[in-house]
């Protein structure tokens, strides 16, 4: 193993007048509000709420921000790195990794400081945060560049090549305040390969089972003109990191998540829909990838957390997954928030945080994920990269139940005819479920009643036969529509459908 040496050590007040950091915003889902307070949210956080805060916007204090970072510290502190850039290009170029500290929950945000920026040509990007719970530990992994980013590096892990794109580290002993620099391309990257680097957001350590302790960080790289995946891990609290074995090729920027039952969930960008992959041994090796058809994509960084951590396999919420990225397949807009109930087989719960213009996204939970603790944070790109906004929210106002929906439509749909479509409710809750109403949201023209769902006990499923009238003009070909579960007035779930209209 290559022997590392810690390169920098920068302090929180080494920051740069060029990277100030910019006044704060108020702003609600969808829509700018007015300023307030620098470094305030508008107001007091309540249940049932999305409240956010502009934490960087272009033009103040550096040309750009990008690529957004977050997590909490064991001590309960709040930190949010991203990328001050002199252009939107990526690596190469004289980027540097910057941060933002809160100690209260999100509310207030320390002044931006410096974690890594040197002279050009030299250049720092991409960062995820990365916290050993059992140390305190904090990471931040990041591309290092000179003369080439991840297109053009070279092949091989010298540490000294400009042409290589290199793997390296910055870590915190006091909870962000001061950072030690390493670089450990020699230790993690095949030579084989070319290009490689750091996914961005946040990574993971693993809390239960055989790998318990593990410090799991996702990487991008290019293999023989393909890009796969692949995890970087250590087992001695970042004394030491090896990388498993690539995934792909159609990796690119990823993220992993423990499952309830000691398995590890890799999803992956990739357009038109996500991709995922499964390991039973830790991160090191990979099922194939597959596609998540209920998680469309346009191949944009999302993030993807498990809810409560900690809460044992046996626990109701063990196997509560939350994910986010802009939901559609074309364009980088409509962030979305959704829960998984089930490890992520199903992801019926899902709210727009943001209809407009927005791009990467990063969850970290802000409690234990337990009821009344349940607050999430996420900081996101937004506005066409003006803003780097911190928002905060909780299951009230996801507003979801766990309930997957799953529409099992005919083989078609004739124009001008009514015809029953199935639609079956399965209890995922450990209450039982009160009776809720499904319908289904259609093209204009089509017409379908609202039907009355039974009340559920835990693990109960019920079927519901709706019958869907097509008019008469109707086009034939593909359909898409959305059936919802409503309960309580205000819990619901979705799924998604495709019908076959044919003529009459």
């Amino acid at each position: 193993m290559q022997r590392r040496v810690t390169l920098a050590t920068v302090t929180a007040g080494a920051t740069l007048a060029l990277l100030a950091a910019g006044t704060p915003a108020a702003h609600t889902a969808g829509r700018q509000a007015a300023a307030v307070t620098p470094g305030r949210q508008a107001a007091a956080v309540t249940p049932g709420t999305l409240t956010s805060q502009n934490i960087a916007t272009a033009g103040t204090g550096s040309p750009y921000y990008r690529i957004p970072a977050l997590t909490r510290t064991t001590k309960g502190t709040l930190l949010a790195a991203y990328d001050a850039r002199p252009t939107l290009g990526d690596l190469p170029g004289n980027l540097g990794v910057v941060l933002r500290r809160s100690t209260d929950g999100g509310a207030t945000w320390q002044a931006q400081q410096v974690v890594r920026k040197e002279a050009a040509p030299k250049g720092f990007g991409d960062p995820s945060l990365l916290v050993d719970r059992e140390t305190g530990r904090v990471f931040v992994f990041y591309a290092a560049s000179v003369n080439q980013g991840f297109f053009g590096s070279a092949t091989g892990n010298d540490e000294s090549d400009p042409n290589v794109l290199q793997a390296d580290y910055s870590y915190s002993d006091d909870d962000g305040l001061t950072w030690k620099h390493e670089r450990i391309t020699a230790e993690i990257k095949n030579p084989a390969w070319a290009g490689m680097f750091a996914a961005s957001g946040e990574g993971i350590q693993l809390r239960h089972g055989t790998y318990k302790g593990r410090l799991i960080q996702q990487y991008a790289i290019r293999d023989n003109g393909a890009n796969y995946a692949v995890s970087a891990y250590s087992d001695d609290h970042g004394v030491t990191w090896k990388t498993g074995t690539p995934v792909g090729p159609g990796g690119d920027e990823n993220k992993t998540v423990e499952l309830s039952d000691g398995r590890v969930m890799l999803n992956n960008r990739s357009a038109p829909y996500r991709t995922v992959a499964h390991s039973t041994d830790g991160g090191v090796t990979y099922t194939p990838f597959q596609q998540d058809k209920e998680l469309p994509d346009p191949a944009n960084n999302g993030s993807v957390m498990r809810f409560a951590p900690d809460v044992p396999a046996t626990h109701p919420r063990a196997k509560w997954l939350m994910f986010s990225n802009t939901a559609t397949t074309s364009g980088r807009s409509n962030l979305t928030v959704r829960l998984s109930c089930d490890n992520g087989q199903n992801w019926p719960i899902r709210k727009t945080a943001e209809a407009g213009s927005a791009a990467y996204s990063t969850l970290t939970p802000l409690g234990d994920g337990t009821m009344g603790n349940d607050r999430v944070g996420m900081l996101w790109e937004r506005a066409n990269y003006q803003h780097i906004t911190y928002s905060s929210f909780d299951l009230q106002w996801l507003g979801g139940v766990c309930a997957p929906v799953t529409v099992t439509p005919p083989a078609s749909l004739p124009a001008g005819k009514t015809t029953d479509v199935t639609v079956r409710v399965v209890s995922q809750n450990d209450v039982t479920l009160p009776g809720g109403t499904v319908s289904l949201a259609l093209p204009a023209g089509w017409s379908a009643p609202e039907v009355a769902v039974p009340a559920l006990n835990p693990g109960q499923g019920a079927n519901m036969k709706i019958p869907v009238t097509v008019p008469a003009n109707a086009t034939a070909g593909s359909v898409k529509a959305t059936a919802e579960y409503e309960v309580r007035g205000r819990q619901r779930s979705y799924g998604d459908t495709t019908f076959t209209v044919t003529a009459p």
